[in-house]
Protein backbone atom coordinates (compact mmCIF):
# COMPACT_ATOMS: atom_id res chain seq x y z
CA UNK A 1 0.00 0.00 0.00
CA UNK A 2 0.93 3.55 -1.08
CA UNK A 3 1.95 5.88 1.32
CA UNK A 4 -0.48 8.23 0.08
CA UNK A 5 -3.43 5.78 0.45
CA UNK A 6 -2.38 5.54 4.15
CA UNK A 7 -2.93 9.17 4.80
CA UNK A 8 -5.98 9.12 2.89
CA UNK A 9 -7.37 6.06 4.95
CA UNK A 10 -6.27 7.88 8.05
CA UNK A 11 -7.78 11.65 7.22
CA UNK A 12 -11.13 9.63 6.30
CA UNK A 13 -11.04 7.95 9.65
CA UNK A 14 -10.36 11.20 11.29
CA UNK A 15 -13.18 12.56 9.90
CA UNK A 16 -15.43 10.08 9.93
CA UNK A 17 -15.07 9.68 13.51
CA UNK A 18 -15.15 13.55 14.62
CA UNK A 19 -18.69 13.73 12.68
CA UNK A 20 -20.23 10.56 14.28
CA UNK A 21 -18.81 11.49 17.66
CA UNK A 22 -20.45 15.18 17.58
CA UNK A 23 -23.47 14.08 16.86
CA UNK A 24 -23.84 12.05 19.87
CA UNK A 25 -26.15 13.34 22.28
CA UNK A 26 -24.42 14.40 25.69
CA UNK A 27 -26.47 11.68 27.61
CA UNK A 28 -24.81 9.24 25.62
CA UNK A 29 -21.51 9.86 26.38
CA UNK A 30 -20.77 8.41 29.15
CA UNK A 31 -22.48 4.87 28.29
CA UNK A 32 -20.65 4.63 24.68
CA UNK A 33 -17.62 5.23 26.42
CA UNK A 34 -17.37 1.52 27.66
CA UNK A 35 -18.06 0.30 23.79
CA UNK A 36 -15.43 2.49 22.50
CA UNK A 37 -12.95 0.87 24.74
CA UNK A 38 -13.24 -2.46 22.55
CA UNK A 39 -13.38 -0.27 19.29
CA UNK A 40 -10.09 1.54 20.58
CA UNK A 41 -8.31 -1.52 20.95
CA UNK A 42 -8.99 -2.39 17.19
CA UNK A 43 -7.76 1.24 16.16
CA UNK A 44 -4.76 0.50 17.95
CA UNK A 45 -4.29 -2.92 16.21
CA UNK A 46 -4.64 -1.56 13.07
CA UNK A 47 -2.48 1.74 13.91
CA UNK A 48 0.30 -0.90 14.71
CA UNK A 49 -0.48 -2.83 11.31
CA UNK A 50 -0.30 0.35 9.58
CA UNK A 51 3.21 1.70 10.93
CA UNK A 52 4.45 -1.59 10.63
CA UNK A 53 4.10 -1.93 6.67
CA UNK A 54 4.65 1.61 6.19
CA UNK A 55 7.42 2.15 3.15
CA UNK A 56 8.70 5.57 5.15
CA UNK A 57 9.11 7.28 8.48
CA UNK A 58 6.27 9.24 8.17
CA UNK A 59 3.98 6.35 7.91
CA UNK A 60 5.40 4.84 10.61
CA UNK A 61 5.35 8.24 13.05
CA UNK A 62 1.38 8.59 11.87
CA UNK A 63 1.13 4.78 13.02
CA UNK A 64 2.92 5.35 16.40
CA UNK A 65 0.84 9.01 16.71
CA UNK A 66 -2.41 6.82 15.88
CA UNK A 67 -1.30 4.12 18.34
CA UNK A 68 -0.77 6.75 21.24
CA UNK A 69 -4.49 8.29 20.83
CA UNK A 70 -6.25 5.11 20.85
CA UNK A 71 -4.60 4.21 24.06
CA UNK A 72 -5.42 7.65 25.84
CA UNK A 73 -8.84 7.04 24.44
CA UNK A 74 -9.20 3.90 26.67
CA UNK A 75 -7.71 5.10 29.97
CA UNK A 76 -9.90 7.97 29.24
CA UNK A 77 -12.96 5.62 28.53
CA UNK A 78 -11.77 3.72 31.82
CA UNK A 79 -11.54 6.68 34.19
CA UNK A 80 -14.47 7.89 32.98
CA UNK A 81 -16.45 4.32 33.29
CA UNK A 82 -14.88 3.97 37.15
CA UNK A 83 -15.31 7.30 38.04
CA UNK A 84 -19.38 6.83 36.97
CA UNK A 85 -19.41 3.27 38.77
CA UNK A 86 -18.45 5.49 41.86
CA UNK A 87 -21.43 8.09 41.56
CA UNK A 88 -23.86 5.09 42.19
CA UNK A 89 -21.60 2.97 43.93
CA UNK A 90 -23.10 1.97 47.95
CA UNK A 91 -23.37 4.97 50.05
CA UNK A 92 -22.20 3.05 53.11
CA UNK A 93 -19.04 3.23 52.34
CA UNK A 94 -16.49 5.24 54.19
CA UNK A 95 -19.38 5.58 57.31
CA UNK A 96 -21.75 7.69 55.28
Amino acid sequence: MSQGMLVVIFVVAAVAGYFIIRNVPALLHTPLMSGMNALSGITILGAMVAGGIGETKVTWILGIVAAFFAMLNIEGGFALTDRMLKMFGNKKEGGK
